[in-house]
């Protein structure tokens, strides 16, 4: 596995990009899958500089969510208020070694 990372000081922009950090807070889960706002939290629980910064951030987690093969609706949630968001089987264990290169997923 890659080298981990330190820990981004509280006003640094992570290096990081959307795909690692949506990545990532979906594979902290225990049920490798999480709604839209529990990715909001992670992040933000994360990484302080996104707690300080305007919301348009959380257009680019939604925008990687939709358009990435590499990201799928995994249900809905149990108040039937948003999906929950999972990595696709083909990427899972790519992403769980740090490589978050969204190849074309085989369907």
């Amino acid at each position: 596995p890659p080298a981990p990372r330190p820990p981004p000081e509280p006003g640094d922009k992570p290096s990081q990009s959307y795909i690692a950090l949506i990545s990532t807070a979906i594979l902290s889960s225990p049920e490798k899958k999480l709604l839209l706002s529990d990715i909001y939290q992670w992040i933000m629980d994360n990484y302080p500089y996104f707690k300080n910064k305007e919301k348009s951030w959380r257009n680019s987690v939604r925008h990687n969510l939709s358009l990435n093969e590499c990201f799928v609706k995994a249900g809905r949630s149990d108040n039937g208020k948003g999906h929950f968001w999972a990595i696709h089987p083909a990427n899972l264990e790519d992403f769980a070694k740090g490589d978050y290169h969204c190849r074309r997923a085989r369907r």
